[in-house]
C-alpha cells in the first residue's frame, strides 16, 4: 500500500534522514523509534505531504505523490491519509462530533451522513454519547481518542500517528493503544507511527529505528 523510495531530508548542512526506503502493507502496523531529533515526525511529514524530501518519492496504491504540486497535495492528505497527532488538535469552537466528521465536511459529505458516520465512529471508540461536548471538556485520553476516530472516519489508505501516546499516563495510553489497534485493523489502511515508547512500539507489528540518517529494523 505505502511505497518509499531513497526518501531523504536535510535542514541547512545538517540531514536527518538520507535513502529511507519503506514498504507497508494494508492493514499493516509499523512503528518507527528513535532518539529526539532523530527526525521521526519529519519523516512523517514527508509521507503525509505536509513536508517535502530534498529527495526519493512516496508512492501510496500506486500512484507518486506530487510534491511540486500543492492542489495535489492538500488533495492526497484530505482524501487518502488519516493523522493522529500527539497535541490532538481538535478544532476548540467545533463539538467532538463535528470534530470526528471534519474530514468527511472537506470531502463535501452532506452533514447528516457525516454526523451519522462520526457518532458511529465514537462508539467504536468507546466515546457514545460525546458527540454535544467540546474538546475542552475531553481528558487526555478521550481527546485522544477522537483524534483516532477523526483520523479514520474518511477511510484512509494511510494513518500516520506522531506520537501518540506522548501526553499519557500508562494506563490511559494502553486504552489509546487498544484503540489504535482496532482501528488499524477495521480500516485495514497502511499505518505508520512514530514513537519515543518501546512499550506503544511493542503493539505494533513491525518496528524500524531511524539513527544517524538511516531507517533500519530495530534490535532488541
Amino acid at each position: 500500500m505505502l511505497e518509499v523510495r531513497g526518501l531523504a531530508r536535510s535542514y541547512g548542512r545538517e540531514a536527518l534522514f538520507e535513502g529511507v526506503d519503506l514498504d507497508v502493507a494494508a492493514g499493516e502496523w509499523v512503528a518507527i523509534v528513535g532518539e529526539s531529533g532523530s527526525g521521526k515526525s519529519t519523516l512523517l511529514n514527508v509521507i503525509a505531504g505536509i513536508d517535502r524530501p530534498d529527495a526519493g518519492n512516496v508512492s501510496l496504491a500506486g500512484q507518486r505523490l506530487d510534491y511540486a504540486d500543492d492542489d495535489a497535495l492538500a488533495a492526497y492528505r484530505r482524501a487518502h491519509v488519516g493523522f493522529v497527532f500527539q497535541a490532538f488538535h481538535l478544532l476548540p469552537y467545533l463539538d467532538v462530533e463535528e470534530n470526528v466528521a471534519l474530514p468527511l465536511a472537506l470531502l463535501g459529505e452532506p452533514r447528516p451522513a457525516r454526523l451519522e458516520r462520526a457518532r458511529a465512529l465514537l462508539g467504536a471508540v468507546g466515546l457514545a454519547g460525546f458527540g454535544p461536548r467540546r474538546p475542552a471538556s475531553l481528558s487526555g485520553g478521550e481527546a485522544q481518542r477522537t483524534a483516532i476516530a477523526r483520523a479514520v472516519v474518511h477511510s484512509p489508505r494511510l494513518l500516520l500517528a506522531d506520537e501518540p501516546t506522548g501526553n499519557l499516563d500508562e494506563a490511559t495510553a494502553a486504552v489509546v493503544l487498544d484503540t489504535l489497534a482496532n482501528a488499524v485493523r477495521q480500516s485495514n489502511a497502511a499505518a505508520v507511527m512514530v514513537t519515543h515508547s518501546s512499550i506503544a512500539a511493542a503493539r505494533a507489528d513491525r518496528v524500524l529505528r531511524l539513527s544517524q540518517g538511516h531507517l533500519r529494523p530495530a534490535t532488541p
